[in-house]
Parts: C-alpha cells; sequence; structure tokens
C-alpha cells in the first residue's frame, strides 16, 4: 500500500468518528445506487474455504470501496447483471501454509491505517517491489441454475504498479476521445465499458480470457 492511500483511508476514518452516520455508507454497499436496495451482500470479511476453487479466501483491503462501484455500474446500466446481483471481492492465499501470512499480513495492512506509526504520503512499496509486483484477477460468475462462468485478467509485460498508471492514462484518453454523453458521476464500465476494455487490451497489456 502506498503512503497516499493509507492517509485517504485514515482521513475518512476520523471523519466517520466525527460524524458516525457516515459509517453507514461507508459499510453500506448500495451507498452508490440512490433509490435501490439489493439483497444482503457477503460480508468479505471472514477469511473462508472456497470449494469451488479449492482455496482459502481473505478479505480484501479494497473490498469495501470496489464493491460499491460494481453495484453502481450495474445501477447505470439498468441492471444487467440483475436486481438480485450479489457481489463481493476476497484475496486467494496461495495455499494453506500461506494462509496464516496473508491473514496477517492484511490485517496489519488494516490496523496501520488507525495509526499515527504507520505509512505517511510519500511512503509506500520500493522500486523493486513496484516493479516485481503483479495481480491475476479471477472473476467467478455463479448463477441460480449451477451454471459457472470464469474469466481471467491479468498484466503483461509491465504487471505492478506500472500498469496502474497505464489503466488510469488510457481510461483519461478513452473518455477524452471515445465517449460520447452527458456529463455525470459515473463508473469506467457503465461509460466506456467496450471501448475502455480495448484500450486496456491494446494498449495497457491485459489479457481478458474466460475459461
Amino acid at each position: 500500500m502506498s503512503g497516499g492511500t493509507a492517509a485517504s483511508a485514515q482521513a475518512t476514518l476520523a471523519a466517520a468518528a466525527r460524524d458516525p452516520t457516515l459509517i453507514r455508507l461507508l459499510t453500506d454497499p448500495f451507498a452508490l445506487t440512490p433509490g435501490f436496495t439489493g439483497p444482503s451482500q457477503p460480508s468479505g470479511l471472514i477469511p473462508e474455504y472456497d470449494p469451488g476453487m479449492n482455496a482459502w479466501l481473505v478479505p480484501f483491503p479494497m473490498a469495501p470501496i470496489n464493491t460499491k462501484n460494481v453495484h453502481r455500474t450495474n445501477f447505470l446500466l439498468g441492471h444487467p447483471y440483475g436486481t438480485d446481483f450479489a457481489y463481493d471481492e476476497m484475496m486467494v492465499a496461495p495455499g494453506f501454509g500461506e494462509f496464516g501470512r496473508v491473514a496477517t499480513e492484511t490485517f496489519a495492512t488494516v490496523v496501520s491505517l488507525f495509526g499515527t506509526g504507520g505509512l505517511k504520503p510519500g511512503a509506500g512499496p520500493t522500486r523493486d517491489e513496484r516493479e516485481k509486483g503483479f495481480y491475476d484477477i479471477l472473476f467467478v460468475g455463479e448463477l441460480l441454475d449451477g451454471r459457472r462462468v470464469e474469466a481471467v485478467v491479468t498484466g503483461d509485460g509491465d504487471p505492478g504498479y506500472g500498469s496502474t498508471s497505464k489503466m488510469i492514462t488510457e481510461s483519461a484518453l478513452c473518455l477524452v476521445r471515445e465517449v460520447q454523453g452527458e456529463g455525470g458521476i459515473w463508473t469506467p464500465g457503465a461509460l466506456m465499458g467496450p471501448a475502455l476494455r480495448k484500450r486496456l487490451k491494446e494498449r495497457a497489456g491485459l489479457t481478458f480470457s474466460a475459461r
């Protein structure tokens, strides 16, 4: 985690401490879908074993933010995922032997946000850590009739922090050059969709595959 991210989280927690009503928004997965509330959602806060993936899953610190945006995308597009859509994000522990380490690191990251001795703005991973960073994202869709769909997104060539800056840049270029429409508070998926996916695949080195 970078110091800027930690500082943003600390400021959010401080605001919630001053105004407890904000806690309801922070914990509501449908905080960004005004007038619509879907079904009860998975908490994603408790480590669990997923038999379908044959792996242990642990909490992902960014999930409370990401899940809200996914539900907003579904909302803005007229609920193509369904009004009964349920969504969560968790991290896969590489193996049972790694479960304790990953859970401990995740807990330490969250705890550091509450203290003054944690990361400061400007601090973060070293250049070597950034260059060795990677991501491998598995999307699993489970339908009510038992069918299951899986898709994978990975970085290619520069999959660490550099890939993040590429995605941000391509989003900006897509917004300026290829998207026509009115203003508003959108999500990339709802506003740019296929056009952005094409850019990320061709220009940012992301790989999209179904399995």
